[in-house]
């Protein structure tokens, strides 16, 4: 019999210590909207986009004449064109170019596994993360951003979806309750992501600042098939 692989959920960077030692691919979520702009953005001829955690880092960066894009509480940062919204990150003015990018949860996410490998999902590339972990057939963490550390129900939600997939195989088991936990999530909200997340706080949040257009693109599923890999520094397709 052959030993079935293991996909666990984690809930915030914070908690990734735990998680840390059983697993060989962190598949890290921002689904309002780091990772999403991410995927969109490469989807449609970025070259690459180098994700910073820090205001800092993004400031020194644009400092040298990179194209920098910085969001900080679901706005854009003063002295940065742009945020982290995905129609931004489609401008076709950007095609063949790198972008670095700093926001207030995701790039922290991303920057958080050492020694592993990373990939970038959102519900928009959904099903094309989980046919790559399928054909790899490792240990999976999938990392979910959060916000400020703290539990997130969107980013766990679009995780149960891809933990429900693997499970489903076959060739993947679930131990962690947060797991299990992240997969009945997926279920109940998977007829309506828009409607199920209509009171969750970033959702709230971000219609506050008029980006309802944003929400709707982020939480509109398998838009894209491809799979955003971090190589070094850079995140590029697979």
């Amino acid at each position: 019999m052959v030993e079935r692989k293991t996909v666990e959920v984690c809930y915030s960077p914070n908690d990734y210590p735990l998680y840390k030692n059983d697993h060989d691919i962190v598949v890290v979520i921002d689904v309002l909207r780091a990772t999403s702009a991410i995927v969109a953005g490469i989807a449609n001829g970025l070259k690459s986009i180098i994700p910073v955690s820090t205001l800092e880092e993004a400031f020194n960066y644009k400092n040298e004449g990179y194209i920098v894009a910085a969001e900080r509480g679901g706005d854009i940062v003063e002295g940065f064109s742009f945020g982290n919204s995905p129609y931004s990150f489609m401008d076709p003015k950007l095609k063949g170019k790198s972008v670095v990018l700093s926001t207030t949860n995701g790039t922290k996410a991303i920057n958080t596994p050492e020694n592993k490998i990373v990939i970038i999902a959102g519900l928009v590339n959904a099903k094309a993360i989980s046919k790559y972990l399928l054909k790899e057939n490792k240990n999976v963490l999938l990392l979910a951003s959060g916000w400020r550390d703290k539990f997130n129900l969107e980013d766990t939600i679009c995780a149960g979806a891809i933990a429900d997939e693997l499970v489903a195989s076959g060739n993947f088991t679930s131990n962690e309750d947060s797991s299990i936990a992240a997969k009945y999530l997926y279920q109940s909200a998977s007829r309506n992501y828009f409607g199920y997340l209509k009171s969750s706080s970033h959702r709230r949040r971000l219609k506050k600042l008029n980006l309802n257009e944003d929400i709707k693109f982020c939480l509109t599923p398998n838009q894209f098939d491809i799979v955003p890999i971090l190589n070094g520094k850079e995140i590029v397709a697979l």
